[in-house]
């Protein structure tokens, strides 16, 4: 492990369609990405959105099989924006890394299903 490695948990490099948005006053509209990698506690995706350090993001996801052990759940994720890396992918989008400060199942009509 790298010197400046920081993370606790193995990221698995797993496309997982989500939604985002911002945790503000405004009322901003969902956006919508996959993950390039994800762990119990963080996640790492490509956006056209613009996201700045520190943010308080709101992400809704499928957590797979891979990562909990357990079946495929539907789940409610809050965090904050940990990095940032402008034009990192293809097409100009930056990649976005959100430490996970919690998360919860979502049941009945909160799910979002892929």
């Amino acid at each position: 492990m790298a010197i400046d490695e920081r993370r606790l948990n193995t990221r698995l490099n797993l496309r997982i369609p989500l939604r985002f948005r911002p945790i503000s006053a405004d009322k901003t509209p969902e956006q919508r990405a996959e993950s390039v990698n994800i762990s119990p506690s963080g996640l790492y995706f490509a956006t056209e959105f613009p996201l700045k350090v520190g943010m308080p993001v709101e992400v809704f996801l499928r957590m797979p099989q891979e990562l909990t052990g357990q079946a495929p759940g539907d789940v409610r994720c809050t965090g904050r924006v940990v990095h940032v890396q402008p034009d990192t992918f293809l097409g100009g989008k930056t990649g976005v890394g959100v430490h996970i400060e919690r998360f919860e199942r979502m049941a009945g009509a909160e799910r979002w299903t892929s």
